[in-house]
């Protein structure tokens, strides 16, 4: 029987980026199905009494330099943008209305709202910007303009949100398997072995 990974991200998560270049991938491998779950990782910082990683001292600078490290191990394009972090809530909107329709699209959309921001530095916090991105990739642009205002989809992240908070997911990229939990892009290994072997 197939298994099913929820994959939970944060759309101005660099680690999140990397681990969605690479999780359908793991699926592929592992002859399983990827569930993609973006939430707003700000709401789980103020729980958790967090701040991002470019605001601590000494971290910092270590986690730029990780970053890169990574992607030019992985051989994934990443830069640095010059605003971080930034609001993804417009992005969220645009990605669960998407899913509704076509949930191979709303990856797809997500994938290209993440290569926008982590490589093209463009910023996806901004509505125009997730809309003509989204147009890039056929998707009718009135049609998403009234989806970013619609009632149900705003509530959509909001539940997004909160059931994150609610299963304990406070980081970014976040992947849960048989209920098992794993944080972090560092843990994809782990992920796959568990996957393929039953865990342990």
């Amino acid at each position: 029987m197939s298994k099913t990974v929820d994959f939970y991200f944060d759309f101005s998560s660099p680690y999140g980026y990397l681990s969605s270049e690479k999780i359908e991938d793991l699926a592929d491998r592992c002859d399983c199905t990827v569930v993609w779950r973006p939430y707003l990782m700000g709401v789980v910082m103020k729980i958790t009494e967090r701040k991002p990683l470019v605001h601590i001292p000494m971290l910092s600078d270590y986690s730029k330099k990780d970053l890169n490290r990574f992607a030019r191990f992985e051989g994934i394009e990443f830069n640095q943008p010059s605003t971080f972090p930034i609001a993804t809530v417009v992005a969220c909107r645009a990605y669960y209305w998407l899913e509704r329709i076509d949930k191979e699209k709303a990856k797809e959309l997500a994938r290209a709202l993440f290569r926008a921001y982590f490589i093209q530095d463009e910023m996806i916090s901004q509505r125009d910007v997730v809309i003509s991105i989204a147009a890039g990739l056929g998707i009718d642009s009135n049609d998403l303009r009234a989806a970013l205002e619609d009632v149900s989809i705003k509530q959509a992240v909001r539940d997004a949100t909160d059931g994150a908070v609610k299963q304990e997911i406070f980081g970014s990229p976040f992947f849960v398997v048989d209920d098992e939990q794993f944080w972090g892009h560092d843990r994809m290994g782990l992920l796959e072995a568990w996957i393929k072997t039953g865990g342990w």
